[in-house]
């Protein structure tokens, strides 16, 4: 399949980007700046644009099957780039016909109220990540409401190293608060996984701590 990702630059992008052509799929990689991705695979390929630029989103998703989303988690630029970002990605794939959106919701909010990690960022951040919060969750009812086909992605607490435990296959679709804390890497297979299959199609997956 032919797949663009935004935020391919990120630190979950651009392992999505490594585990999207291992999966034998022609990937672009959307980012402001393309050339922090230090990949090479004729597979591959750079655009150079601003997930706030709708015209520039608009012209990058034209003639692909699916989109994956990693956006940044909002704390710069006047804490829009998720929301406004995955609203112009939601517009162009509606204006080419492209349904298959696998967004990630990295804060885990809005349904991560029981989650001890989400609890010590807001009491730790307070009100510097307020608007972060919101941010999120107005980008979830973008996506729930945009009639693609679509699955969100709730990794609430992330480690570098191996997780607790394995990546859970098939997530119950209504599990919140796992005990499991998912590294980089197996969000980024989790997300790739969910290109090909429907399990998740139009619901919200939790993975977190």
């Amino acid at each position: 399949m032919k797949v663009i990702i935004f935020g391919a630059t990120g630190s979950v992008g651009h392992l999505a980007v490594k585990e999207l052509l291992k999966a034998g799929h022609e990937v672009t990689a959307f980012a402001r700046k393309t050339k922090k991705l230090s990949l090479t695979d004729p597979k591959l390929f750079r655009v150079a644009g601003d997930a706030l630029n709708a015209k520039d989103v608009l012209a990058a998703i034209e003639g692909h099957d699916a989109v994956v989303i990693t956006l940044g988690a909002g704390m710069s630029r006047k804490s829009v780039i998720r929301s406004q970002g995955t609203l112009n990605v939601i517009k162009a794939m509606q204006a080419h016909g492209v349904k298959r959106l696998i967004c990630q919701s990295t804060l885990g909010a809005r349904e991560s109220w029981s989650n001890l990690n989400f609890w010590w960022k807001r009491v730790m951040f307070g009100a510097l990540l307020a608007p972060v919060f919101r941010d999120h969750e107005l980008q979830e009812h973008l996506v729930e409401a945009s009639g693609l086909d679509w699955t969100i992605v709730r990794p609430a607490a992330f480690t570098d190293g191996a997780s607790r435990r394995p990546v859970i296959e098939d997530v119950p679709i209504s599990a919140r608060g796992l005990d499991l804390k998912i590294s980089r890497s197996e969000l980024a297979r989790f997300l790739t996984r969910q290109i090909v299959d429907p399990t998740y199609l139009g619901r919200a997956v939790g993975l977190s701590s």
